[in-house]
């Protein structure tokens, strides 16, 4: 690269690339500074050297990002509630004209190693990502979503190419099991706009008749701001913990924003937004329910 917009022109692919690895945007920010860093600490002969510098920054900021996924648990361990990766508008980390880290656009040589994958993000993929091991996390993003090939990913991971690519097919599993329970987008949505006008309404039965008889609601404000400590379980408690929460702040509105789930609802008041939920609806019911109040993870809908 031949100055530093050559190299700041990946910052966007990078940004995405962290952050379906760590699952905040604040750590995907710090990943990537740090990638940064790590180039311009390099001597002239020592970039100069670098045949594939794309490359060279996607393993870097996936090496970076491994590091942090390893000391996770600790730092989770210590969050106040449950932890839930931060929610995100539906276009903000889309890979528009995906390339691969060649920099061309890029066919894998065996298509079915892949699981058919959109550019958005949802809150369902994020979670199902972030109860794999980072290994395995690791490397299915970067083959999966960033089309990495399995020799490149053993060098980040310190594996073999053939233990790589059975970490890619186990997480692959995992995916594509949730991917089959969801409901199409269309049905997605009613539901979703059937819960947001019994939540407004205040109409507990109407609400309830719409949550699967296991559903689960969990609810991440950080320790920042009031939110449910434990997960909340069943049908009729869910309700009325929607409910409460509008009663305890009536100036607040429930308005719907895409999401990379389908539509989801955000907690309004004028211009401002005070927390997104995502819905997962399976078999034409909401089997759970992930509200993010954490001011930090709000960032990407203040904007």
């Amino acid at each position: 690269m031949e100055d530093l917009d050559d190299v700041m022109v990946e910052r966007r692919r990078l940004i995405a690339l962290a952050y379906r690895l760590l699952g905040t945007l604040e750590e995907a920010e710090d990943a990537v500074q740090e990638t940064y860093l790590r180039w311009y600490r390099l001597t002239e002969d020592e970039r100069a050297a670098v045949a594939n510098p794309q490359g060279w920054l996607t393993r870097v900021a996936s090496r970076v990002c491994l590091d942090v996924l390893k000391s996770a648990r600790v730092r989770r361990e210590q969050y106040v509630g449950p932890w839930l990766p931060e929610p995100v508008p539906s276009d903000l980390l889309a890979l528009p004209g995906r390339r691969s880290a060649a920099g061309a656009p890029h066919e894998l040589a065996d298509p079915a190693d892949r699981v058919t994958l959109d550019d958005t993000i949802s809150s369902a993929l994020m979670v199902v990502l972030d109860a794999m091991t980072p290994a395995e996390r690791v490397a299915f993003v970067l083959h999966d979503v960033f089309e990495l090939p399995f020799a490149d990913i053993a060098t980040v991971v310190g594996r073999t190419p053939a233990a790589v690519r059975q970490l890619a097919t186990s997480a692959r599993r995992k995916v594509s099991a949730q991917r089959q329970e969801l409901a199409p987008t269309p049905e997605h949505d009613a539901v979703v706009r059937a819960f947001g006008a019994a939540a407004t309404g205040g109409d507990l039965g109407a609400l309830a008749v719409l949550l699967d008889p296991a559903v689960a609601l969990r609810s991440d404000g950080g320790g920042v701001v009031s939110a449910a400590r434990n997960p909340v379980f069943g049908p009729d408690k869910v309700a009325r913990f929607m409910l409460g929460v509008l009663a305890k702040r009536p100036t607040w509105r429930l308005a719907e924003r895409p999401t990379g789930d389908g539509l989801g609802l955000v907690y309004a008041e004028g211009a401002s937004v005070h927390g997104v939920i995502n819905l997962r609806v399976a078999g034409g019911r909401i089997t759970d329910v992930w509200i993010v109040v954490n001011p930090a993870k709000l960032a990407a809908w203040r904007a």
